[in-house]
């Protein structure tokens, strides 16, 4: 081909590729709408518009908060108790707190009416290590750090196994001191909880014995203070885990000055764009409080169906009826292979119930407690208040101590409060009448039923749940030989 021609196909091409460059260049950007769950959204050659990563950002945040609220029930449970007894009752840390009546249990997570409970709260990196001398009697407790893990027990479920001992309890990080005669344990949180049961069926026993706990500073333990213990005397209070924005407050405040577990990490690292950050204060704008707040209330809606209609594995306790564990996680929240945290576990546990201890584990015959729970009736319907049930407790109940089975509202968690004023029945009831081969009959409803012996008032519009207690569960639990029987309706 002659040069001329070379050239002049040349230029030919460079125009042809001019022009298609420009033809490209003023064609507009090619639009992508993809359908997703949380509806359309619209991109850009692949990218997101910015109205799309708005609401992509959004809903990440918000998808992170739902099982923050989750992974948070034990930690907030634990501050929101705390803030009760500090804010409610003026106590300080090492007050003790004293829980009686059912009146005084009002706004405590499912509690036992039928015990006397003493709480009472610690700072180690302000305060110093705690002694806690227990004395020897009927009690169970413990101490538990922020994430309501047992840290050790105390009194028959305890070390001492009811004979009485001195404990100390030095922070994490900090060498362990030399104390000859105390049981040593390290926390691993610096906020810590005490608490204690007096189990003594004599009450006036029960709360003498409990009267004798102290607690104080190992730096005071040459002239030890006289703790100062406050009962709550009927005055209204409330400690179940908010479901709004004051949520992820109690969960700031409580890490304002502890140390962050490596589990827990990875979740406050998908929390800091919601500015919820270890030792920073909580300032949440706008937009990161409104998605917070919907958060919360999802999540709690989240854990309360985790709770009551549970799909955990070995759940049920019985084939064919409908009482479920209530513990169903390992002390230290981890699976026994230690290859995941119990999250669902230790989920549904803590949106409805406050503490844990190797005794309320209920896994080794005569000691500790059992918890079972039921929400649903013989039919797997949902317990009413308006409707009428009866249970039937067979004879011969497999505990050394006592049995008691106590109604709960399903949404504040705490006991119920009705004109009857009464909330549980337990085989430590003086008046509690028994059928001739030895079971008891207790009847549940708005009104108590022609010919009813054992009777608990419940409310029309609310909703409720059980929880059966065995104290010092014995063989015939385990083996379950004896079984509980499901709550019957009988009117509709």
């Amino acid at each position: 081909m002659k040069p001329n021609l070379i050239r002049n196909s040349l230029i030919s091409a460079l125009a042809s590729l001019c022009m298609l460059s420009e033809v490209q260049a003023k064609q507009p950007a090619q639009s992508d709408v993809q359908q997703t769950r949380i509806g359309a959204l619209q991109l850009e050659n692949g990218y997101p518009t910015k109205a799309t990563a708005a609401r992509l950002y959004d809903e990440l945040d918000f998808q992170r908060a739902t099982q923050a609220y989750l992974w948070a029930l034990p930690a907030v449970g634990f501050k929101a108790l705390y803030d009760a007894q500090a804010k409610t009752f003026g106590a300080r840390n090492g007050d003790v707190v004293l829980y009686q009546t059912l009146k005084d249990k009002a706004g405590m997570l499912t509690p036992n009416i039928t015990t006397l409970y003493a709480f009472s709260f610690w700072d180690l990196a302000q305060q110093g290590p705690l002694v806690v001398e227990v004395p020897a009697g009927a009690t169970a407790g413990g101490v538990l750090d922020i994430w309501q893990q047992p840290i050790t027990d105390m009194g028959q479920t305890g070390p001492d196994k009811g004979a009485g001992a001195k404990y100390l309890i030095f922070p994490p990080g900090s060498p362990e001191p030399v104390a000859p005669g105390y049981r040593i344990v390290r926390s691993s949180s610096n906020q810590i909880w005490f608490a204690t049961r007096g189990l003594d069926p004599d009450k006036a026993v029960a709360e003498a014995t409990v009267r004798r706990h102290r607690l104080y500073g190992w730096n005071q333990r040459n002239n030890p203070p006289t703790n100062a213990y406050i009962p709550v005397a009927g005055r209204a209070w409330q400690s179940a885990q908010p479901a709004d924005l004051n949520y992820w407050r109690l969960l700031s405040e409580l890490y304002t000055n502890e140390p962050v577990a490596p589990r827990d990490r990875m979740m406050f690292g998908m929390l800091a764009p919601l500015g919820i950050i270890p030792g920073q204060p909580f300032r949440p704008d706008a937009r990161q409080a409104k998605v917070l707040g919907e958060a919360a209330q999802l999540g709690d809606l989240m854990a309360r169906t985790i709770a009551y209609d549970k799909r955990l594995p070995g759940a049920t306790v019985y084939p064919g009826k409908h009482w479920e564990y209530g513990v169903l996680f390992e002390l230290d929240q981890e699976s026994p292979d230690k290859r995941r945290v119990q999250f669902d576990e230790r989920s549904a546990w803590f949106y409805e119930a406050i503490g844990m201890s190797a005794g309320m584990q209920g896994r080794i015959v005569g000691f500790g407690q059992v918890y079972l729970e039921s929400s649903k009736d013989a039919k797997g319907q949902w317990l009413d208040g308006g409707r009428t049930y009866r249970m039937r407790v067979p004879t011969g109940a497999p505990v050394k101590q006592f049995w008691s089975i106590t109604l709960y509202d399903n949404l504040s968690r705490g006991p119920l409060i009705t004109d009857q004023g009464a909330a549980d029945i337990s085989s430590r009831k003086p008046d509690l009448i028994t059928n001739a081969d030895g079971s008891v009959d207790v009847d549940f409803g708005p009104l108590r039923p022609a010919g009813a012996r054992n009777w608990i008032q419940t409310t029309p519009g609310k909703g409720w749940f059980a929880y059966f207690r065995f104290y010092g569960p014995t063989e015939p639990y385990f083996a379950k030989s004896w079984q509980l029987n499901d709550i019957e309706p009988i009117r509709p």
